[in-house]
């Protein structure tokens, strides 16, 4: 048996729907070739975002709940006395504004030791998008790494070392459907949340998040009421309906103002059928949940005729696929929560 153990006949299962267009295959075969090895990194998606209040260290105190999508971005992992990175995308930077570089040096760092790599990054989650690709690239360098390097170290370890690398990362040691709290470094893993039909139209504009939460205008954005808000966020997450919930995503209003083309998105993902749309992460990524393939397909082909977006039909991807198709650090995933 490879590695990756039955993956391929569990994804094959469980989707055939395309990470990048209908038609499409949609995940590789995650098979070791001598001494190299491929793993997918997972995009996200946000079902509720709310901004609670601002912390003493000027970060937000954040009520989320994450989900994994099947658009996914390709780490391959190989021996290399140095560390090199690549990338099929010219755009991507490969030296230290890479979150990837970044998860090397901070794991070198915690190791105490100077070991090299060669990883190559074929990118298909837009970046910037709000589709968290480069916390996902981070978190999964850090498991291929753990395997390449044949380390030993625990959950809690790469856990610390993910959150000082961003905000998303922490979730993608976990995936499926979680809570995300403080400044979204938080998880507790919820019950998977199963959607097969979902587009993500991305367009060509980028919104930083930093100006996004400086454009944010509450009265509620300070920190004397974080600390009381957070069990609330807490018993919400635990009584979760998420078929039921409206979605809601407080950067909605100021990113629209910021790219209107966002919120014209938005209108069309519903106009051409989508049941709820939302705005995922600070954006500029839209996601819209239909009622079957042929509502999506036909909503899939209207928005690519219409305008140059980045349009993606993914599915959800569960905690137990999520941890399989990482088959590497499937012991680390696998924690008893």
């Amino acid at each position: 048996m490879s590695l990756f153990g039955n993956l391929e006949t569990s994804i094959s299962a469980i989707t055939n729907v395309s990470i990048l267009a209908p038609g499409k295959l949609t995940f590789y075969s995650y098979l070791m070739s001598g001494k190299s090895f491929t793993l997918p990194s997972f995009a996200k998606i946000n079902w509720f975002l709310r901004v609670l209040g601002k912390r003493d260290d000027n970060f937000h105190e954040l009520c989320t709940v994450f989900q994994t999508v099947s658009l996914a971005d390709y780490l391959t992992f190989s021996e290399q006395t140095e560390l090199i990175l690549t990338c099929n995308d010219k755009k991507i930077p490969t030296d230290e504004g890479n979150l990837i570089v970044k998860a090397v040096f901070a794991l070198r760092e915690k190791l105490g030791v100077k070991k090299g790599a060669k990883i190559h990054l074929e990118k298909n989650i837009p970046a910037p998008g709000g589709l968290g690709g480069g916390s996902s690239n981070a978190a999964i360098a850090l498991l291929g790494l753990v395997k390449l390097w044949k380390i030993e170290i625990g959950f809690d370890e790469l856990l610390k070392i993910g959150k000082t690398l961003g905000s998303d990362v922490p979730f993608f040691f976990y995936g499926g459907t979680a809570l995300g709290t403080g400044s979204g470094t938080e998880i507790s893993p919820l019950p998977d949340f199963e959607e097969k039909h979902l587009l993500i139209v991305t367009p060509n504009v980028a919104v930083s998040t930093a100006k996004a939460f400086a454009a944010l205008n509450a009265a509620h954005l300070t920190n004397k009421g974080s600390k009381s808000i957070l069990p609330i966020c807490r018993d919400f997450a635990d009584s979760l309906d998420l078929r039921r919930l409206s979605l809601i995503n407080d950067f909605e209003a100021t990113v629209f103002k910021l790219e209107p083309e966002i919120e014209f998105i938005k209108k069309k993902l519903l106009d051409y059928g989508g049941k709820r749309a939302l705005l995922s992460g600070s954006g500029a990524s839209v996601f819209a949940i239909f009622d079957s393939e042929s509502s999506r397909q036909n909503a899939f082909e209207q928005i690519k005729s219409e305008k140059e977006w980045r349009v993606f039909s993914v599915r959800t991807i569960s905690r137990s696929l999520y941890a399989s198709s990482l088959k590497v650090g499937e012991d680390l995933l696998l924690k008893d929560f």
